[in-house]
């Protein structure tokens, strides 16, 4: 399995804290079954993202864990206005890899009105957006259509592993599942921040996925998708589902 979005580089960010953590989170992704991971410090306006800092710190890691599992460069973009101007400015400063594929993550307090514009322009300088546990935030909770509708435009979702089982709360667990039944799920990764709590694990998410929508999605989820993303790939999105219709209820006495 392949994990786009970790926490893994010590003092980054509020993920790994020492090197220690960082190799056991590691070992815990290995066990796990995970093959290769992504380092996807954040960007935002509390941590700095420095390339050079990341090359260093993945350098770091790969000696003292034999490079297993595999380790990429990433990041998780907050979408900032001067972030937006740099990525645009730089198109692969960001991305997974270097390839074109980026993690954004949506602030819990404002969607911009003009998100769809600043999505087009990601776009058109080579950038795919995937937008980071959407079922986590409670503005895109709201705005499901308004998903579906980035979705189609050719953005991507990302679900987190945990939240297939209420690590994040019911209102998460049930919004992960809607997104599952209208397919509009692209990658499941782990968001992990430490070696204990918030795991790198994929493997109980997976065997979730698989026994509930079929073995081929986990497979597309959790390898294939994030292999694309690697590599710099194009997916095949499908186009989401319509919404399912509630339940009628009919009197039958009289």
């Amino acid at each position: 399995m392949i994990d786009i979005h970790s926490h893994i580089l010590a003092g980054l960010d509020d993920g790994a804290k020492t090197l220690e953590d960082s190799l056991a989170m590691l070992r815990v992704a290995a066990e796990a079954g995970t093959t290769d991971i992504v380092a996807s410090p954040h960007a935002s306006l509390e941590f700095r993202f420095e390339p050079e800092v990341v090359a260093a710190k993945i350098a770091e890691l790969k000696a003292a864990s034999a490079d297993r599992p595999r380790i990429h460069t990433g990041c998780d973009f907050h979408l900032t206005y001067d972030n937006v101007q740099d990525a645009l400015a730089n198109p692969l400063k960001y991305t997974i890899n270097q390839k074109g594929y980026l993690l954004v993550e949506f602030s819990d307090l404002l969607i911009a009105k003009t998100m769809e514009d600043i999505f087009a322009r990601m776009r058109q300088a080579g950038m795919t957006p995937i937008i980071t546990h959407p079922e986590r935030n409670w503005l895109l909770q709201q705005r499901m259509e308004r998903l579906a509708l980035w979705v189609e435009s050719g953005c991507l979702l990302q679900v987190t592993a945990q939240s297939f089982f209420g690590r994040f709360g019911a209102g998460a667990k049930r919004f992960a599942a809607t997104l599952m039944e209208r397919d509009m799920v692209h990658f499941v990764a782990s968001d992990a921040h430490d070696p204990h709590d918030r795991q790198p694990r994929l493997d109980e998410a997976y065997k979730h996925v698989a026994r509930k929508y079929g073995q081929e999605r986990a497979e597309r989820l959790c390898i294939k998708n994030p292999r694309a993303a690697l590599e710099g790939e194009p997916l095949e999105v499908r186009p989401p589902e319509p919404p399912s219709r509630p339940r009628k209820w009919y009197r039958l006495w009289a």
